[in-house]
C-alpha cells in the first residue's frame, strides 16, 4: 500500500510537480541531450530552494525534512522527478549528503552542509569499480594512513555529475577496513572523464586517483569503520531509484492508458477491447505491487536510521526493491511501448524517454539479479 500523505507532504509533492512542469518540463528533456553537464546549476539553485537538497541533512545542521521521516519525504520528491524525467543530481547528492550529516566531523559538516543545502555546491558517490563492482568486497581503491595524511589510489567508474560536483565521496579500503574520504573537485592527482548515457540529462564519469594525498580530516568518520555507512548509503540510494523508476513508468502508463481511450480501431477505442483491459489490469497490478515495495523500502529506512528499530529489515527490503521493480518496471514501458504503436518506437514520441531512465537505474548500484543472488545467500545462511 502507499504510505498515506500528510497536508505538507502533499503541498510538498504539489510543489515539486509544478516546477517540474514549468521549469523542466519533458518537452525540453531532448534539448539537454547536448549540454555538458545535463542540467543548470542557476536551475539546481532554485530547485534546492524547494528543499530538495535538505531532506537528507539534519535540523542541526541546516536541513530537515517534512514528517520527520527523512527517506519517505525524499522517496515522494524522487517519484515526481521520474515522472518528468528530471534533470539534475538529485540522488547522488541526497547521498552524500547524507553520509556526512550522519557520520561526518563536526568540521566536514560546517564546511560542506550549508552549500549542498543551499545549491551553491553539489557532490555524488564515487562507489562502483571496474568488472561491474558494486559491493564492498570487490573495490580495489586504497585509502593509505601516511602520517598526517592519507593517500587514495583507485578509479571509480559511473559516477554520477563527475564533471559537475565540487566534491566526491569515494568509498575504499584500508588495512582495517571500510573508509571513505572526501575528495575536492580539482585535487592534485585526481582526474576525471566524462561520459554520457543513454539518460538524455544525466551523466557519468570516471574518477581517477592517482596518489590523492588529502589530509586525514578528509577521511569521514574514522578509518576502516565505514562499513555500515556504506551500506545505510546503498539502501537510501537503492529505495530513491525505485521510486524515481515507479514515477517514469506509472506515468508512461497513464498515459498509454489515455492514449487507449482515444485510439480508435474498428469503430471502437482500443481500450475497450478486452485483451488490453487485461493487459491493462495486469501491468497496474505490477506498478501498484513495485510502488508497494519501494514505499516499505523507505519506511523501513526511515524506522532503521531514524528510529533506530529495524536495520535488517531495512537492508533486505532495499534489495527486494531493486530485485522487483526494475524488471516490472521495464516489462510494463515494454508493453505501453507496443500499445501506442508504430509511434511509440520514435524519437518523438517520449516513450523512449522513460524506458531509458529505467533501463540506466536498473544497472546502477547493482543489477536486480545481484540484490536477487545476495539475498539468496542471506537467506540461506540464516536457515542453515
Amino acid at each position: 500500500m502507499r504510505f498515506e500523505l500528510s497536508d505538507e507532504q502533499e503541498l510538498f509533492r504539489q510543489t515539486v510537480r509544478r516546477f517540474l512542469e514549468t521549469e523542466a518540463p519533458l518537452s525540453t528533456i531532448r534539448e539537454k541531450w547536448y549540454l555538458s553537464t545535463g542540467f543548470d546549476k542557476n536551475w539546481w539553485q532554485r530547485a534546492a530552494g524547494l528543499g530538495w537538497t535538505s531532506l537528507m541533512v539534519s535540523e542541526a545542521d541546516g536541513g530537515g525534512c517534512l514528517s520527520g521521516l527523512p527517506a519517505c519525504d525524499a522517496a515522494i520528491l524522487a517519484e515526481e522527478i521520474g515522472r518528468s524525467c528530471g534533470p539534475g543530481p538529485f540522488l547522488p547528492v541526497s547521498v552524500a549528503a547524507f553520509a556526512i550529516s550522519a557520520y561526518g566531523s563536526a568540521e566536514q559538516r560546517s564546511a560542506l552542509l550549508p552549500g549542498i543545502v543551499d545549491g551553491t555546491s553539489t557532490a555524488t558517490w564515487g562507489l562502483a569499480e571496474a568488472g561491474d563492482a558494486w559491493t564492498v568486497d570487490d573495490l580495489d581503491t586504497t585509502v593509505a594512513a601516511d602520517g598526517e595524511d592519507v593517500v587514495v589510489r583507485g578509479r571509480k567508474l559511473y559516477v554520477e555529475a563527475a564533471n559537475a560536483v565540487d566534491w566526491v565521496l569515494v568509498t575504499g579500503t584500508s588495512s582495517r577496513g571500510i573508509t571513505q574520504v572526501v575528495v575536492p573537485a580539482g585535487t592534485p592527482g585526481m582526474t576525471v572523464q566524462a561520459g554520457r548515457s543513454v539518460d538524455l540529462v544525466r551523466r557519468f564519469g570516471t574518477v581517477t586517483l592517482d596518489d590523492v594525498r588529502l589530509p586525514a580530516t578528509a577521511v569521514v568518520g574514522e578509518i576502516g569503520c565505514a562499513a555500515e555507512a556504506v551500506e545505510r548509503q546503498l539502501e537510501l540510494a537503492l529505495l530513491l531509484q525505485c521510486a524515481q523508476a515507479n514515477g517514469a513508468v506509472g506515468e508512461l502508463f497513464d498515459r498509454t492508458v489515455d492514449y487507449a481511450k482515444y485510439r480508435y480501431a474498428f469503430g471502437r477505442p482500443i481500450g475497450a477491447y478486452q485483451a488490453l483491459k487485461h493487459r491493462f489490469a495486469d501491468m497496474l497490478q505490477r506498478l501498484e505491487f513495485a510502488r508497494a515495495i519501494a514505499d516499505s523500502a523507505a519506511l523501513a529506512f526511515d524506522r532503521a536510521h531514524v528510529c533506530a528499530d529495524g536495520s535488517a529489515e531495512a537492508h533486505e527490503l532495499a534489495r527486494i526493491a531493486k530485485a522487483y521493480v526494475f524488471d516490472a518496471g521495464l516489462d510494463i514501458i515494454d508493453d505501453c511501448v507496443q500499445i501506442n504503436g508504430g509511434i511509440g518506437v520514435t524519437w518523438e514520441h517520449d516513450a523512449h524517454v522513460f524506458s531509458r531512465r529505467v533501463a540506466l537505474d536498473r544497472a546502477l548500484y547493482g543489477a536486480p539479479e545481484l540484490h536477487k543472488d545476495a539475498l539468496v545467500d542471506e537467506l540461506g545462511l540464516v536457515a542453515r
